[in-house]
C-alpha cells in the first residue's frame, strides 16, 4: 500500500449507527435508523426497522416487506446492475446464504471495497452461490472462523437427515428437526426426501417457505400440523424453529425423535445441552476453510471482520502477509437468530403477523443487548 493510498480516508467505518460510507453518505446493514440503509439479507440483525430508505438485492424485497412493514420505502437492484450515488458506484453480488443474501460492491476514487454481510461458499439449493467479488478492502463475518470448524458435504448430511427420518417413520413415530426459520429450513426442504412421508412445517415458517416459492425456488409441499391425521404425523418429518423446543404444540407429534441442523452441532456439547437424540452439522455461513476461500478470491491486500470469532481470523491473516483489523459491530450469529429468527405463530396469527412479532422481538433483544454491552 503506497503512502498515497494511506492518505485516502477509508470507504466505509464503523459508526454508532453501523458501517458508514462517507463519501456516499449511507449505512450497511445499521443497527440504528438512519436516512439511507444498504441492506445484505433479511436476518433480523442486519436489517432493522426505522430507516427512511433501504436499498436491497431484489429477490430479498418480499421477505423485507413481510419482516420490515410492506410500506417501507425500498428500492430493489438486481445482482450485478450498478447505481451511483453521490459519486460512489454499488453493486449488490450474491452471498449464498439465504434467499436475497448480497455483498455490496463500492468502487470510488479509483479504489474498491466489498462489504460481504453474512455468506457460504459451499453449495445451496435454494439461493445463488457465492460470488468472489475483487476488491482493495474486504469487510467480512467470521461466525465461525475457528480452524476446527470445517463442514461435511451437503448432499452427506441430506443423506444423515434422510436416513434418521426413515428409521423413525418405521419405528412409527415422528421426527422432529429444528432449524432457523429463515434460510436453514428451506435448504433442508430442498433435500428432504418426499417419498418417506409428510412434511409438517411449523407457522413460523410458512410466509418465509412461501416467498422463497414466489422467487422460484423449488420447495417439496409442506403441511400443517392439523391437515394430517395421527397415523400420517406419525411418519412425518417436522420442521420446527429452535424456541419450539420443549412447548405445548409438540405434543401433538406424541412419542417422537428430534435434531438440530446447525454449524453449531459441530460442538458436541451444545448438542447434549439441548438434549437431541442427533445433531445434524448444516450452515448457512462459511466454515473456517470457506473464510479463507472466500478472503483469497477476492484479492485484497486489507481485510476488516465484523462479528464472530474475530481475533483467530485477524491474527491468521495477518500472519499470511495481509493487513487485517477489524469493526466492533452488533451483528450476531446463529445463536442470536435462533432466539429472533424463530419465534413461534400464535394460534390465529397470520404469516405476516407471525413474521412482524418476530421484527419487535429482534429489537427488544437488540436493546437489551446494547444495555449489557454499555454495562
Amino acid at each position: 500500500m503506497s503512502a498515497l493510498d494511506d492518505a485516502i480516508p477509508d470507504l466505509i467505518v464503523a459508526r454508532p449507527e453501523g458501517l458508514y460510507c462517507p463519501p456516499g453518505d449511507f449505512y450497511i446493514d445499521p443497527w440504528r435508523p438512519v436516512a439511507r440503509a444498504v441492506i445484505t439479507h433479511a436476518h433480523g440483525d442486519h436489517a432493522r426497522r426505522g430507516c427512511e430508505h433501504y436499498l436491497a438485492a431484489a429477490p430479498s424485497a418480499g421477505v423485507l416487506r413481510a419482516r420490515l412493514g410492506s410500506d417501507i420505502q425500498l428500492q430493489s437492484l438486481a445482482y450485478g446492475e450498478t447505481i451511483t450515488h453521490h459519486g460512489v458506484t454499488l453493486s449488490l453480488h450474491p452471498a449464498g446464504h439465504v434467499l436475497g443474501s448480497a455483498q455490496v460492491r463500492l468502487a470510488y476514487a479509483g479504489r474498491v471495497w466489498v462489504a460481504s454481510g453474512d455468506y457460504k461458499t459451499g453449495p445451496d439449493a435454494t439461493c445463488p452461490p457465492f460470488e468472489p467479488v475483487r476488491c482493495d478492502t474486504f469487510i467480512t463475518e467470521s461466525t465461525f472462523g475457528l480452524p476446527v470448524f470445517r463442514w461435511q458435504d451437503q448432499q452427506e448430511v441430506f443423506r444423515q437427515i434422510n436416513a434418521w427420518w426413515q428409521a423413525n417413520a418405521a419405528a412409527g413415530r415422528a421426527s422432529v428437526l429444528y432449524a432457523y426459520a429463515f434460510g436453514k429450513a428451506q435448504r433442508v426442504l430442498s433435500g428432504l426426501d418426499t417419498g418417506i412421508g409428510p412434511i409438517v412445517t411449523h407457522g413460523a415458517m410458512n410466509a418465509l417457505n412461501e416467498a422463497y416459492r414466489a422467487e422460484g425456488v423449488a420447495l417439496p409441499t409442506t403441511h400443517s400440523v392439523q391437515d394430517l391425521p395421527k397415523a400420517e404425523l406419525a411418519r412425518s418429518l417436522v420442521l420446527a424453529p429452535p424456541s419450539a423446543q420443549a412447548t405445548p404444540w409438540l405434543r401433538r407429534f406424541g412419542e417422537h425423535g428430534d435434531a438440530f441442523a446447525s454449524g453449531w452441532m459441530q460442538l458436541r456439547g451444545i448438542r447434549r445441552r439441548r438434549a437431541l437424540d442427533q445433531g445434524f452439522v448444516l450452515s448457512d455461513h462459511a466454515d473456517w476453510p470457506g473464510l479463507l476461500q472466500a478472503i483469497s478470491g477476492t484479492g485484497a491486500s486489507r481485510v476488516i471482520v465484523t462479528h464472530g470469532y474475530i481475533e483467530p481470523l485477524v491474527r491468521h491473516l495477518q500472519e499470511i502477509g495481509l493487513q487485517a483489523g477489524a469493526f466492533q459491530t452488533e451483528f450476531g450469529d446463529e445463536a442470536l437468530e435462533a432466539a429472533t429468527e424463530d419465534q413461534l405463530q400464535a394460534p390465529g396469527d397470520t404469516p405476516e403477523e407471525a413474521l412482524g412479532a418476530v421484527a419487535q422481538n429482534m429489537d427488544a433483544q437488540t436493546a437489551a443487548k446494547t444495555s449489557v454491552r454499555s454495562s
